[in-house]
């Protein structure tokens, strides 16, 4: 809090700087230190450690119909909810499989791989074990597998994830192995 003196006027405050970068109100304080979300870079990541990534993301139908049709796949059982209504065992629509990995993996970028990511190497051991439907909630975590510097490039280093979605019963819906390059912090 910014307000400078010990009295509750905030008319004299003591960190107010008119002009400084953040302080344009008398209330307001002048920046002293930024700080930009970004992912960890390779010396960040430790191997063993398991992220938790929120909030988390409701399915809906619209993200389900979007997707699937972006991507060309004209499954009816995740876009005819009256075919679907029809199928055992589930009786209503699916939600996209690839959707899922997707966002599973999306849930990641902020804490793990913003700005700090050169490339997707490649998706290992994909699995999905249950279901998801229009209306859940899904929710990601990430545990480092492993990693090690790259040989043939050294500003990078090559971390192996394992992503596991949940719905909102805490049911693993979703598993994904992915190897990534991410920039050393030289």
């Amino acid at each position: 809090m910014c307000l400078g003196s010990t009295t509750s006027s905030i008319t004299h405050p003591t960190t107010y700087a008119p002009g400084a970068e953040g302080a344009n109100e008398p209330w307001e304080c002048a920046v002293t230190r930024e700080i930009e979300q970004r992912g960890l870079y390779f010396e960040e990541f430790e191997v063993g450690t398991r992220y938790r990534h929120r909030p988390g993301r409701t399915i809906t139908e619209a993200d389900n119909v979007l997707f699937t049709t972006l991507t060309m796949n004209t499954q009816s059982l995740h876009l005819d909810a009256a075919f679907a209504a029809t199928q055992e065992p589930f009786r209503q629509r699916l939600v996209n499989s690839m959707f899922t990995l997707s966002t599973i993996v999306g849930l990641s970028v902020a804490q793990l791989t913003e700005g700090t990511l050169v490339a997707n190497l490649g998706f290992s051991e994909i699995s999905f074990p249950e279901p998801v439907f229009i209306g859940d909630t899904l929710y990601a975590s990430t545990i480092v597998l492993s990693k090690r510097a790259s040989v043939s490039r050294p500003g990078e280093g090559i971390v192996s994830l394992e992503h596991v979605g949940r719905n909102q019963q805490d049911v693993v819906v979703a598993k994904a192995t992915r190897a990534t390059l991410v920039r050393r912090q030289l």
